[in-house]
């Protein structure tokens, strides 16, 4: 809506036609007249380019360093650091550019369900684009809420369109993500990409949320219908949102959690799915998520008929949707449950070492949770076929504030004080590592998920994993028994045994960064070799 007694003057922008918090068919209005690529597709989404940028800018961000910070951030390349005054140039080039736009889209939303742990936050944006996804990724206020937000408690200054000065010091290409903790504020320059307002939320909510006894967390969640909750971390490619959008059961989120004293609640108003490879049959939820009020990120679509094809990545493989998460049918509203039941660690394993599922100890659950592990396959363009490990902490590296065991001590307590059961569930290969293994069914991946719902897997027999330490299921109901065992799935049990030294030795090797700062028994909860 346009209120002309709103202004942005206290955060030093004068333009005079301010919208803030309109109606989605505001932005389609806008985004069709004044955003160059925009687009109506045939099932009601609005179709947006992110410019040059397609995905986010890890390498540029950058969080300030202050006094009272210099302590707490998980320095390096994740938390690049970022003087004060190199900050306030930055700011001011945003603030002055954004102050040459004809037009202002200011999006107020709530970061948090838990009304207890709820942040404020203002969006200032030139493109009706990130207006509409940030109404989509926020959580909406209503009329009353909004009325009544009074001063945000974080504010974003996106102005994208307009580069960062290369030769400011600590710049290291056109594009700069600053957040400030301080200040209570993030400035976007140079990248156009929505994904990083959502992100940079989301790494102010993974700082603040600690400090609070709250864990924050990267992953998915859902409640069946005893209101079991069950968590579900995992790296891109591992099945965190297909496995977590089960029609049977209610969806809490798709991609950021807190763990409070109280029970799991949602960051986010809203979902960010992948588009590519996307079909009704295999994704129904989602699928029928993309209507009226979504935003289709760079996606290609034809021109007469406007249907969108979601196996066209001539654009970018990081194709993306975003929709409010009442799109989905069985979204739990408000998105706050109980506390869990079931920890799920989901990973990919192209060495076809790992077993399809795993119970984990709470010493086992910290190192696997720091470790993050998951595997691919190198790309046949280098001639490399043999596996690749990727390790990032606590399934969400890049989003990090605190150091890793910051947030694994916290799970860890909070596993111990609930009585949360934790698993490793594999959803890579079986039968031999890449070259001769096959990936587990997604039949038998559900099937074992189910059972961990049900709680079918807790008095099953287990033998123990000799490389891991691992309690490995030998029965699980709806499921192959002969995948459960791995070593008994290579013809070759010897080159299995090679195998999970190999990867055993691969784990040891990355976490010699967090020994330092970890306790014995997690230490020795890793591989034996």
């Amino acid at each position: 809506m346009e209120n002309k007694s709103f202004t942005l003057d206290q955060h030093d922008i004068h333009v005079e036609n301010i919208i803030r918090n309109p109606a989605p068919g505001r932005f389609y209005e806008d985004a069709i007249k004044f955003d160059a690529g925009s687009a109506i597709a045939d099932n009601g989404a609005l179709i947006v380019r992110s410019g040059k940028r397609t995905g986010r800018s890890p390498a540029d961000k950058r969080v300030v360093k202050t006094k009272d910070l210099s302590e707490d951030i998980w320095w390096g390349a994740i938390n690049i650091p970022l003087d004060e005054h190199t900050y306030k140039i930055n700011h001011r080039r945003a603030t002055d550019y954004l102050n040459t736009c004809e037009r202002l889209y200011v999006i107020d939303g709530f970061a948090g369900w838990d009304p207890n742990h709820r942040l404020k936050v203002r969006i200032i944006a030139e493109r009706p684009y990130h207006g509409l996804f940030m109404h989509n990724m926020l959580i909406r206020p209503t009329k009353e809420e909004l009325d009544d937000f009074g001063e945000p408690d974080f504010v974003v200054y996106n102005a994208g369109k307009f580069p960062a000065n290369t030769f400011t010091e600590g710049m290291t290409s056109d594009a700069s993500v600053d957040v400030n903790f301080e200040t209570r504020s993030m400035v976007i320059l140079g990248t156009e990409y929505a994904g990083e307002m959502k992100k940079g939320i989301f790494t102010v909510m993974h700082y603040l949320m600690p400090k609070e006894n709250v864990l924050s967390m990267h992953c998915s969640a859902n409640e069946g219908e005893d209101d079991d909750v069950a968590l579900f971390f995992g790296l891109s490619g591992t099945g965190k949102t297909t496995l977590s959008a089960d029609s049977s059961r209610k969806l809490i989120g798709d991609d950021e959690h807190c763990w409070s004293e109280d029970g799991v609640f949602n960051i986010e108003g809203g979902c960010y799915a992948k588009a590519i490879g996307l079909t009704e049959e295999q994704e129904p939820e989602i699928y029928n998520a993309l209507r009226y009020g979504t935003v289709l990120e760079n996606v290609v679509y034809d021109p007469d008929t406007r249907k969108v094809d979601y196996d066209d990545v001539s654009i970018t493989q990081n194709t993306r949707a975003s929709y409010p998460i009442e799109y989905i049918p069985n979204a739990k509203i408000p998105c706050v449950s109980g506390h869990p039941d079931n920890v799920i660690f989901l990973t990919y394993d192209a060495f076809g070492v790992l077993p399809p599922v795993s119970k984990l100890t709470p010493e086992q659950a910290m190192y696997h949770f720091i470790s993050g592990y998951t595997a691919k396959v190198a790309g046949t363009e280098m001639g490399v076929t043999e596996p690749q490990a990727t390790f990032s902490a606590c399934f969400g590296a890049a989003f990090l504030v605190w150091p890793p065991s910051r947030y694994a001590e916290m799970l860890a307590e909070k596993i111990r004080a609930h009585g949360s059961n934790t698993w490793l569930v594999n959803t890579g290969l079986t039968g031999g590592a890449h070259g001769t293994g096959k990936r587990i069914d997604l039949k038998n991946t559900r099937g074992i998920i189910n059972a961990i719902h049900s709680g079918a897997l807790l008095d099953v027999d287990t033998v123990q994993d000799e490389v891991f330490g691992v309690q490995i299921p030998t029965s699980c109901p709806g499921v192959d028994a002969d995948i459960l065992v791995p070593r008994t799935t290579w013809s070759d049990p010897k080159a299995y045994d090679e195998q999970a030294k190999k990867l055993g030795a691969l784990f040891n090797k990355n976490f010699e960064k967090y020994k330092e700062k970890s306790s014995r028994d997690i230490i020795e909860a890793g591989p034996r070799v």
